[in-house]
């Protein structure tokens, strides 16, 4: 039986994209250059600052002035972390039905602590979640396991009895290597090349609610 969920996040738990996308067109602005629409930007917020970057500048990560740029879009992200973020919707409904079945849920995203724990706390949710593990809390971030692993261990569940839930295909790599169940977010913004049903995922939602049909005796994909 399920002992505890776990979720990505950007595009998975909350969608960020509206406050990300505004960081980003207001570095665009200083540059000089057009904003761009959120429809555009959706698909690259799980690849975070460097993934916003690289579209919204047409630049790869080894140009001179990437890094300079990332860390100015940071800095405009951190000021209005949460002014038009929210829960996507029937996440709260899901986190109170796990709550009322005693499952633990918890968040582990590769979002670094100085953005995660702030934005955790303007969703109201600080006092709620079982354990909140960022990109900086272990060793290595997604898609290396560790952070699902440390995860387990602050918990105290077992891999084998824990889901997560995320909408990139790191996020699915991660789980899978972790001995998770994992299920991909399709209502999420499933950024990459490959399509999201290919990612080999042992289960595929489209609004949070489904969640709860998987919580009983499940089987592992090959």
């Amino acid at each position: 039986m399920t002992a505890a969920v776990l979720f990505d996040l950007d595009g998975t738990l909350a969608d960020t994209a509206p406050d990300l996308g505004a960081a980003l067109n207001r570095l665009l602005a200083e540059e000089g250059r057009k904003p761009l629409a959120l429809s555009q930007l959706r698909p690259y917020v799980s690849g975070g600052a460097r993934g916003l970057i690289r579209f919204g500048f047409g630049l790869p990560p080894d140009n001179e002035v990437f890094a300079a740029l990332v860390n100015r879009f940071l800095a405009h992200y951190q000021e209005a972390l949460c002014a038009e973020t929210a829960l996507f919707p029937g996440m709260m409904e899901l986190l109170d039905a796990l709550e009322d079945r005693g499952i633990k849920w918890g968040i582990v995203t590769n979002k670094a602590q100085r953005f995660t724990l702030p934005l955790v706390q303007q969703l109201g949710l600080s006092h709620r979640t079982a354990c909140i593990v960022s990109g900086d809390s272990a060793l290595r971030p997604k898609p290396d396991p560790a952070p699902l692993l440390l995860a387990c261990a602050v918990l105290q569940v077992a891999p084998g009895q824990s889901i997560y839930v995320g909408d990139d295909l790191r996020d699915i790599n991660a789980g899978r290597s972790a001995g998770f169940f994992t299920v991909t977010a399709a209502y999420g913004y499933l950024g990459g090349d490959d399509p999201f049903e290919t990612w080999r995922a042992d289960a595929i939602i489209n609004e949070p609610s489904e969640i709860l049909g998987l919580l009983g005796p499940r089987a592992r994909m090959n």
